[in-house]
């Protein structure tokens, strides 16, 4: 769900430019001067030299936050707010379950501050998921905003009364980071800042989206860093972010690959995929602007990729072609027909993981083992207590670590191999890249 703005070849934007009479003109930020707002970020430094854009036709600045091509909606007008809900509505009684409200900490403008976060925006939203639980009991509000953990706690209200959800930005590079360097510091710090949730509301956490994978929450040297690790093509760089799939940054590793779902899926949060990543496709760099990593669904091996019966040539997106990628090696089809493959292996971890509420509920702690290349923790929910235990090296580690319970037997949840333990001291060997979730 767009809040923030439209295209401006939406027919309101068009009717808006070419008569400052029209309805319309009002459903957009207008100025005869460019300084106002000031004290607001350029988020694409890269393309963007300004927030505001001169429209030659109606000889005004139009605001926006993004690209040009992308001009910001006023919230300021009632109107903008009942077509907002008009939408809601339209989409809720087709039976969508809930919504990613995107770029949600820039609805309104208020002269000397930063245009984000504001109270008019919180005001407004509390609006929404009124709307929402009076009409639509059981959707659900995802907020996407790209926001340090601490600053986005504002966005649950009182548990009840804004999102339920919203996106934790800043664990994304770092566990990335953290199987580069194989070296858990990265994670301990970034869950340090992560504020445990009632139970009423959630983290969303995810290895890729449909953007660049966004370093803007990182040091000038981190980000560096990360792109000479991960993006050393200028292609591969995009704003203050890697353009890039999940597959093709964790070098097409399958050990790699299977790590950071598991991390994904036992760190506190509801892990969000993002298609194709099940099954490892890749990207086209060499497409414009995000494009590349939003490429067909790679469904079979026929043409198309199974995606469409249309001429190539009509697709939005050309497939991914290339050997490594593309579909005569990566597609559902044969993924699905074969028990070993990764797509399988994802989806045996999300059963598992639905089986244990400990993942989603439970309380999170850290687990001393005395060697910073294994990222261990505790889930612990009610009367169950899952030990995690990631290696992020590529070489094998030894991991002791004295358990506060004598249990005897551990069952790994994934593979349900047996670990014993004597007088509660758990004495592991990880193979290079292996995880444990054990019970």
């Amino acid at each position: 769900l767009v809040l923030n703005h439209t295209s401006d070849q939406h027919p309101w934007f068009r009717a808006a430019r070419s008569n400052p009479r029209s309805i319309f003109r009002n459903y957009y930020v207008w100025s005869d001067s460019s300084l106002t707002y000031r004290d607001a970020r350029i988020i694409f430094t890269d393309t963007e030299e300004s927030n505001w854009a001169w429209d030659e036709n109606s000889k005004q600045y139009y605001w926006h936050r993004f690209y040009s091509s992308q001009p910001d909606l006023n919230y300021d007008n009632p109107l903008v707010q009942e077509e907002m809900m008009k939408i809601m509505s339209f989409w809720l009684d087709l039976g969508v379950d809930g919504f990613r409200a995107d770029a949600v900490p820039y609805l309104f403008e208020r002269e000397g501050t930063s245009c984000e976060n504001l109270p008019e925006t919180h005001e407004f939203l509390k609006t929404i998921r009124q709307f929402i639980n009076v009409n639509y009991p059981g959707r659900i509000l995802l907020a996407e905003a790209n926001q340090w953990p601490e600053d986005l706690l504002p966005y649950f209200g009182d548990g009840d009364d804004e999102f339920h959800m919203g996106f934790n930005f800043p664990i994304m590079p770092r566990i990335y980071m953290a199987l580069k360097q194989a070296d858990r510091t990265q994670l301990v710090w970034i869950m340090s800042r992560t504020p445990f949730l009632r139970e009423t509301n959630q983290w969303g956490i995810f290895l890729r989206n449909h953007d660049e994978l966004t370093l803007e929450m990182v040091t000038e040297e981190e980000r560096q860093w990360m792109w000479d690790n991960f993006a050393p093509e200028q292609r591969m760089r995009l704003n203050i972010g890697i353009r890039r799939r999940l597959a093709p940054l964790l070098e097409n590793d399958r050990r790699k690959i299977e790590i950071a779902h598991s991390l994904l899926f036992t760190l506190p949060g509801s892990p969000i995929l993002y298609y194709g990543d099940e099954i490892g496709m890749g990207d086209n760099i060499w497409l414009s602007d995000r494009n590349g990593v939003r490429t067909p669904m790679q469904w079979e091996a026929e043409t198309n990729a199974g995606f469409s019966e249309a001429p190539g040539q009509s697709l939005y997106s050309p497939i991914i072609d290339d050997e490594e990628y593309g579909p005569l090696k990566v597609n559902v089809k044969t993924q699905q027909d074969d028990p070993a493959s990764m797509r399988n292996f994802i989806r045996h971890m999300i059963a598992v993981r639905k089986e244990h509420h400990a993942f989603g509920w439970g309380e999170f702690e850290w687990i001393d083992c005395n060697n910073n290349k294994v990222a261990a923790y505790r889930r612990t929910y009610q009367d169950e207590t899952i030990l995690v235990f990631h290696n992020l090296s590529d070489t094998e580690q030894q991991v002791s670590y004295k358990t506060k319970r004598p249990i005897r037997v551990r069952t790994d949840l994934l593979t349900q191999w047996e670990f014993r333990s004597k007088d509660g001291m758990v004495n592991l060997k990880l193979k290079p890249y292996q995880y444990l979730w054990l019970k």
